[in-house]
């Protein structure tokens, strides 16, 4: 049996063939025992709310994309601190991004919650710093 790094894990990005690749990457480094995977912030927000209102563990590292369609990665860390789970305290969200905007950087730094600004794709390496 593996030994995983974190129990769960969430990626939260529009793009099917960047959740596939770093699904993957996830999966070879046993990185989290549990991988959910969600192509928008208002499903991923729905998810972590489930989770909540039934007494689960949230995620311990989201992976976020900030440029979606209809809600950005930025809303979806807006709605996340609203969140009154007890445990999002010890959430990791690594932002993972193909944006190379300095305000998208100086942006992320507001949020508690977000440990690192990566940029896609994930790699061993990379995941190893997490």
């Amino acid at each position: 049996m593996p030994d995983y790094k974190y129990n769960s894990a969430l990626l939260v990005d529009d793009n099917f063939i960047d959740n596939m690749i770093n699904e993957k990457i996830l999966k070879t480094c046993d990185f989290a025992a549990e991988i959910v995977i969600k192509q928008s912030c208002e499903s991923a927000i729905n998810y972590l709310h489930d989770l909540d209102k039934n007494n689960k563990n949230l995620p311990e590292v989201i992976f976020l994309d900030i440029r979606m369609p209809v809600k950005t990665g930025f809303d979806f860390l807006v709605e996340f601190q609203d969140l009154q789970s007890p445990n999002k305290q010890f959430v990791k969200i690594v932002i993972l991004s193909s944006s190379l905007d300095p305000n998208d950087h100086k942006k992320v730094i507001e949020f508690n919650n977000v440990t690192d600004f990566l940029g896609k794709p994930l790699t061993t390496d990379l995941l190893k710093t997490i």
